[in-house]
């Protein structure tokens, strides 16, 4: 029985270089996350204590949670708590309608991803531009993200230029300018990537210009002082909340950290494990409003609460959402990010799928390996891998199991309790290779889709055992 997943990956590779690309280019960033690992002699030890930091504050939330607010409060910040996506909707649009806003700017954040904001405000009459550029890409191209951290790496810088000429009023105007600045009449290739970044400034900078409301998400929220830490490479958090004097911050109430020396070790992982860097191009701290101006935190629980008491699948709180799971990960990494039916994909999303709602989800459980990777990758020790393989199990007792799988678990349980048979099996098994290729490479096998049939060994490695030829 094939998955949504399977079959939306099937669709995928028949684009082989596009897929080729995709898996290329996100394997290239595992292997910069490993060069930066090896320069650090103190690595697994960073990963230990952040997976330690983690579980401590995890389990001690509701604590930081209040020391977090009392801190904030004393900093002059309005703080408000949902304990869903509709009430953070509808505790944003308020804030929002109060101040008369008609135009937000926003830094990329997941979160608001995960609770629809963007199309529940745009409902209200209020603009929202998203200000990280591959996520300004995606809105105007009306597409997805693919990843959590480069959700635009999937798109081809043609598809962009065409999108920006068709898209931005004033690009020719820009483009002009841009001709000036390098000395010409005209732009050589307007779909240099150069050339496309100076594009998206020059459009941003006037939304920034024009924005009523700045909004950010977080990376880390820091308890002892109060701060919320955002970690991007484009300046585009500290844009937002430069210019509008209304700062809305959405922070999930798993992004807390104790102090400063606990949001040091993470911010030591996030970027060597995301992206490949020593750290993100700007970290930014905020801690208060900007004088004449409000800045306001909103708290959010949306099924958190029910993660930390799920003794299988807690740890899945831990994760500080650095995408590297996703680079490592080799179905990811050939089948792509809109292959999967939760709006985060990779490993994590799998898990996070299937806490928020497994019968709707289940689909991606089948898109593991369980080779394990995303495990020894993870910053804070996520145990990604053994948590799918529990889902795994539960996939009968919520009638979601494939009825062919169960009925070669039926014969396959036959087999292994009968030695005598399975040993009159293994010693008959080389006549299947006598037998013609159209009768096994067709379509009535499985496994003879993408794959060549094995050839049996005239001998089992339970027999040259027994030979000592092993």
């Amino acid at each position: 029985m094939s998955t949504q997943h399977s079959k939306a990956a099937e669709a995928y590779l028949q684009k082989p270089r596009v897929a080729k690309h995709h898996d290329q280019t996100f394997y290239g960033v595992r292997q910069k996350r490993d060069r930066m690992a090896q320069d650090l002699p103190e690595w697994e030890d960073l990963r230990e204590t952040a997976s330690q930091i983690k579980k401590h504050t995890i389990t001690h939330l509701a604590d930081y949670l209040e020391q977090f607010e009392q801190n904030a409060v004393k900093n002059g910040v309005h703080v408000h708590w949902a304990k869903d996506a509709q009430e953070y909707n509808a505790i944003v649009l308020d804030i929002l309608q109060k101040h008369q806003v008609k135009k937000v700017v926003k830094s990329k954040s997941m979160l608001t991803e995960e609770c629809h904001l963007n199309e529940n405000l745009e409902r209200s009459g209020i603009e929202v531009i998203e200000t990280d550029l591959g996520e300004r890409i995606l809105q105007m191209m009306k597409l997805a993200p693919s990843h959590i951290v480069m959700p635009a790496l999937h798109v081809h810088r043609e598809d962009i230029g065409a999108t920006f000429r068709r898209l931005i009023p004033n690009y020719k105007e820009i483009a002009a300018s841009y001709a000036g600045r390098v000395g010409g009449d005209s732009i050589a290739d307007e779909n240099d990537p150069t050339f496309l970044t100076y594009v998206a400034r020059m459009h941003l900078r006037q939304q920034f210009m024009e924005a009523d409301a700045g909004m950010t998400g977080a990376n880390f929220g820091v308890a002892e002082t109060g701060d919320v830490v955002v970690c991007t490479n484009e300046g585009n958090a500290d844009m937002s909340t430069s210019i509008p004097k209304l700062h809305i911050v959405s922070m999930g109430i798993e992004k807390l950290v104790p102090n400063y020396a606990a949001m040091g070790v993470f911010q030591r992982l996030l970027a060597r494990n995301g992206t490949g860097q020593e750290t993100t191009v700007y970290t930014s701290h905020f801690r208060g409003p900007r004088p004449g101006g409000e800045m306001h935190i909103v708290l959010v629980d949306n099924g958190r609460s029910s993660i930390l008491s799920n003794q299988e699948h807690w740890q899945t709180l831990k994760c500080m959402r650095c995408g590297a799971c996703m680079n490592t990960c080799p179905v990811y990494r050939r089948s792509a990010g809109y292959s999967y039916t939760y709006f985060i994909p990779g490993p994590i999303g799998i898990n996070l799928g299937m806490l928020r709602d497994p019968r709707r989800y289940s689909d991606n459980v089948s898109a593991c390996s369980l080779c394990c990777s995303c495990d020894n990758v993870c910053p804070a020790k996520v145990d990604l891998s053994a948590q799918v393989y529990r889902w795994r199990q539960q996939l009968d007792s919520l009638g979601k199991a494939d009825p062919m799988k169960k009925y070669m678990s039926v014969g396959m349980s036959f087999l292994f309790n009968r030695p005598q048979v399975y040993t009159s099996a293994l010693r008959l098994s080389p006549l299947v290779n006598w037998l013609p290729g159209p009768l096994l490479q067709n379509s009535l096998n499985p496994w003879a889709y993408a794959h060549r049939m094995m050839k049996f060994p005239p001998k089992s490695f339970h027999q040259l055992w027994k030979e000592k030829k092993l």
